[in-house]
């Protein structure tokens, strides 16, 4: 009976509950699938993709209707660029003006003019054949910002150059889909006064949202953040972005403009921060959601029945693309390696064509069989666009710095041989050069080299863990040598190299941390210290003296803190890293169990290399 009757309460809560078995499959599917692309170094997005096919309607079925979930996932396109826009402050965006509408405008006019031509060499008429390939020119926005986050590269030049076209392609849409309806068949028809409506309609749909941005939103968030209930600012970041985004949709603009524009206007806010860091788990989720929707609606059956022809657009449009791509960003003063990057970033189709080729479809421009081959010709170049970035990064030969006006070091001879002229070694040079001792600097990055004459130093080119450079720089005369390089084991080997091939000349040297300390001691150096240990030090003390501790108390707790310090590293340079009795001198503000300290040593290196200081 009690089977009978567990069975009867699981049988209905299929029948009237919330069916959780999909979540779980998209989570499930994620997680497994993007750390697995990433490890074998093909990129988050190639694995949503995949996970996306593998549980669609062709792979497990476990979705039948993709368009469902990529109406949901368009949010996350949304919510990426509501947090660009809050990078985006207004001075910064009017900066940005001539690349916006210089650059992107003639990158949108040469692939549209060119894209044009693979439907009229394919035999279609002029009218489906360029909004076929106009679509194409839309960059998906998703895959080109996922890429540059984590490349790290958005706030760089070449990052800020593809965001202003990325925006004039997000602006480009409203004018295609009004020339659409207007090349519709009947389309002449429409008349000039609802063109002009509809225009207007949008420009009061964007000066709505910059008067309500400029006096709505900070003090609606000022008012919120005094209640402190922070559910509350949660729900009104979610109501800013999505209502910005329904305000651009209803004025006939597309969503992503609207979260923009709201970033954009946000950006000075003083709730700037908060803001981004409540949508950002939401961002995350939807937009990994988008790629798994893109993957679920490839349809394998349209790309089988016509995959030649697929082929075919593939290829043509993604090579002519990526060729107006790179003459446009030469003509504008990019360099090959900057220009070729970008023309393999943005030679896919991306997820506003969609949109376009949905509307042209609804008015009958295209066809729905051609609506469907266009819409898996973006959907297979969006797929492979992470493969020719991961081709790009491994053909590609490494850029080789610019060696103009640089000097390699040869015959030098100096009281004292620095080696590394960063931050450290800027400062340690100051009581030298005071001192009136005459000092050789060799440093291996020619940019550095070249800033550094700009501030009265003579720094010649070389590389310390090079036996002929160091002659070269002539450490067989020096009285000392200073290790100042900011790369913990090319310390280390030069400090070996160096008290192996001149073992009476001295060797001071910086180490990164606790660890790094203790194998510059290892392998001979006369004196290392921990780059941060005396500014830390300084810092310690000026706390004291604002809690106004005594100068002498705090001189004896400094004078015990470097003691404890010292005895430390003396226990680790024989006991090692994690030996128990160099712990017990940590003034922690916690008692060190036993058991923790056991377990200490399983901790991974490089974190516990900072535990340790």
């Amino acid at each position: 009976m009690a089977v009978e009757a567990a069975a009867d309460t699981a049988s209905h809560a299929a029948a009237h509950g919330f069916d959780l078995l999909p979540v779980v499959v998209l989570l499930a599917s994620a997680v497994v699938a993007v750390p697995l692309f990433k490890r074998l170094g093909l990129g988050s997005v190639l694995g949503y993709l995949a996970a996306g096919l593998v549980i669609g309607p062709f792979g497990f079925g476990v979705f039948s209707d993709p368009q469902s979930i990529l109406h949901v996932a368009e949010l996350g396109v949304v919510m990426f660029l509501f947090i660009i826009g809050l990078e985006m402050q207004p001075s910064r965006l009017w900066a940005m003006r001539g690349e916006i509408f210089g650059l992107g405008l003639a990158q949108v006019g040469a692939c549209a003019a060119l894209l044009t031509c693979v439907g009229l060499a394919l035999g279609y008429p002029l009218v489906p054949s360029f909004v076929s390939g106009t679509g194409f020119v839309l960059t998906s926005t998703a895959i080109v910002m996922q890429v540059l986050e984590e490349r790290r590269s958005l706030a760089l030049p070449k990052g800020r150059r593809i965001v202003a076209i990325l925006l004039l392609e997000d602006l480009a849409i409203v004018p295609l889909l009004a020339l659409v309806a207007f090349l519709a068949p009947g389309g002449n028809e429409v008349t000039l006064a609802e063109r002009f409506t509809g225009i207007a309609i949008g420009l009061g749909s964007i000066l709505a949202l910059v008067l309500a941005g400029r006096y709505l939103l900070d003090p609606m968030f000022r008012i919120l953040g005094k209640a402190k209930a922070r559910e509350v600012m949660t729900a009104a970041a979610l109501f800013v972005v999505l209502g910005a985004a329904l305000a651009m949709q209803l004025g006939g603009l597309s969503m992503a403009m609207g979260a923009f524009l709201a970033g954009v206007l946000l950006s000075e806010s003083s709730f700037r921060h908060q803001l981004e860091a409540d949508i950002e788990p939401f961002r995350g989720v939807l937009l990994g959601l988008f790629f798994l929707g893109v993957g679920m609606a490839l349809d394998l059956a349209v790309i089988g029945a016509n995959w030649q022809l697929i082929a075919i657009c593939v290829v043509g449009y993604m090579i002519l693309k990526t060729l107006a791509i790179y003459a446009v960003a030469r003509l504008f003063g990019a360099d090959n390696r900057e220009a070729f990057e970008r023309a393999v970033l943005m030679a896919q189709g991306g997820e506003f064509a969609f949109v376009l080729y949905a509307a042209a479809t609804t008015v009958g421009i295209l066809t729905t069989e051609e609506n469907a081959i266009l819409t898996a010709t973006i959907i297979v170049s969006m797929a492979l666009t992470p493969l020719m970035i991961i081709a790009h990064d491994r053909l590609l030969p490494k850029p080789q710095p610019s060696m103009d006006g640089v000097e390699i070091a040869e015959n030098l001879s100096a009281t004292v041989l620095m080696i590394g002229f960063g931050r450290f070694g800027q400062i340690v040079s100051q009581p030298l050069l005071a001192a009136g001792r005459s000092v050789s600097l060799i440093e291996a990055d020619p940019e550095l080299i070249r800033v550094s004459r700009d501030f009265g130093f003579k720094v010649y080119y070389g590389d310390g863990t090079r036996l002929d450079i160091l002659h070269a720089a002539g450490a067989h005369d020096a009285r000392l040598i200073i290790v100042a390089v900011n790369d913990g084991p090319t310390a280390v080997k030069i400090t070996e190299l160096i008290k192996a091939e001149f073992p009476l000349v001295p060797v001071l040297a910086r180490a990164i941390d606790r660890e790094n300390a203790a194998e510059l001691i290892h392998v001979g150096a006369d004196f290392q210290i921990r780059e941060t240990f005396e500014s830390a030090l300084v810092m310690g003390g000026q706390a004291l003296a604002m809690m106004d501790v005594e100068e002498t108390e705090r001189s004896r707790i400094i004078a015990d803190v470097r003691r404890r310090d010292a005895e430390r590293l003396d226990i680790e340079l024989t006991g090692g890293l994690y030996d128990t009795s160099a712990r017990s001198l940590i003034l922690g503000n916690l008692p060190l169990k036993p058991a923790i300290a056991d377990a200490t040593p399983h901790l991974p290196t490089a974190a516990a290399g900072e535990a340790a200081g």
